[in-house]
């Protein structure tokens, strides 16, 4: 079977950059990403302990726009969009009928009648044709604005203080998961929002894609964190942060074949709003006593390494479950996975094992997340 070519694999505005200054590339859902610059632990621990700044520029971006965008984000999406006010974003999916997985996205309200979308990069067309054809009937448009943006995902303890170097904008007005336009770097009206993907405080912010600007605030915000130790960060980085926040990836912990209540994603589920796609079939599971299986936490006490796809084994040597995601944890110094596990085992401190290269090795249940950011001092 022929296999594309490096050339057909897309690019963010930043790709020349990241291959000046040295960075390894991998295709990342047909995108040719940085995977690390200086390496995954220096870059872990950067966001852990300093600021470290990522390039998420192949994430896409929806805007549904129009007197009937409210009605049409709670069709499609489990949480409920009604009690944000303009400026708050959530944390939320959206659902195949059998209440499995599109996509998980976070929804930002821009103003009554607008409503942005920020959805995973994989996914991107996928997720998009689903908006479009399942916002028909309302009066609203959808439209795919993902390639009019560079997004850059300045995260850690020193992160705000970073961004303050370059936006006269209160940061510490922005609380977690709301956002505020301002000037950044001199571009007016530039999105800044207090979201992420690891585990940290840090911000967002969407600045135009042409390649110029995009290098100039690259340039700046690793100019503004330079006495904080701030490093460029790669997907490598990205991943093992979101792990050890417990965090979901698509194709690993969600998929078009797991469904909300396995996923241990149903604190964001609303069920008693007014009907959406996903949620017939999520309140016939609740009715019929709850999923079979479900997502766990795994600490691996033995020597050995849990990674995606492994076999997870009961006392007996018996194949009940399987690992979606598995790494060392940089921060944590220890050997973590999240796995999905019958539910009737799926208590904490419950033995299992992982089988490592045929050999099964013993594994701890634990409460997830694995890390929790220090809360801030006063």
């Amino acid at each position: 079977m022929a296999t594309s070519a490096p050339s057909a694999l897309r690019k963010t505005p930043l790709n020349v950059m990241h291959r000046r200054i040295g960075a390894k590339m991998v295709d990342f859902g047909g995108w040719d990403m940085p995977v690390e610059y200086s390496g995954l632990i220096a870059e872990h621990m950067a966001v852990r302990t300093g600021v470290g700044l990522f390039d998420v520029s192949h994430m896409g971006d929806i805007q549904l726009r129009g007197p009937g965008s409210l009605d049409a984000v709670q069709h499609i999406s489990m949480n409920d969009a009604s009690k944000l006010q303009e400026g708050q974003a959530h944390y939320s999916a959206m659902l195949y009928p059998q209440g499995t997985f599109v996509d998980d996205v976070i929804v930002h309200k821009l103003s009554g009648n607008d409503y942005l979308i920020v959805i995973n990069a994989g996914t991107r067309e996928k997720d998009f044709h689903w908006v479009k054809s399942n916002v028909q009937r309302f009066n609203c448009h959808a439209n795919d604005y993902s390639d009019y943006y560079t997004q850059l995902a300045i995260q850690g303890p020193k992160a705000a203080e970073t961004l303050a170097k370059l936006t006269k904008v209160d940061l510490s007005s922005i609380k977690g998961y709301w956002f505020k336009w301002g000037t950044v770097c001199g571009l007016a009206n530039t999105l800044i929002a207090r979201t992420g993907y690891t585990g940290e405080d840090g911000f967002e912010i969407y600045v135009p894609s042409d390649v110029a600007t995009s290098e100039r605030v690259w340039n700046e915000v690793l100019e503004a964190g330079k006495e904080f130790g701030i490093l460029p960060c790669g997907l490598g980085a990205r991943n093992t942060l979101r792990l050890e926040s417990a965090m979901s990836l698509y194709e690993h912990e969600i998929s078009d074949k797991i469904n909300v209540f396995e996923a241990h994603l149903d604190r964001f589920l609303k069920l008693e709003k007014e009907p959406f796609i996903g949620s017939e079939a999520l309140k016939t599971i609740q009715a019929e006593g709850g999923p079979a299986r479900k997502l766990v936490g795994l600490e691996v006490v033995e020597r050995g390494i849990a990674r995606d796809g492994y076999a997870v084994l009961d006392a007996a040597g018996k194949k009940i479950g399987v690992v979606t995601s598995g790494s060392p944890a940089p921060f944590l110094k220890k050997n973590i996975a999240l796995a999905y596990v019958p539910t009737e085992l799926a208590v904490v401190d419950g033995e299992v094992a992982v089988e490592v290269r045929g050999n099964p090795v013993k594994a701890r249940i634990v409460p997830t997340p694995f890390y929790r950011r220090p809360k801030k001092t006063a």
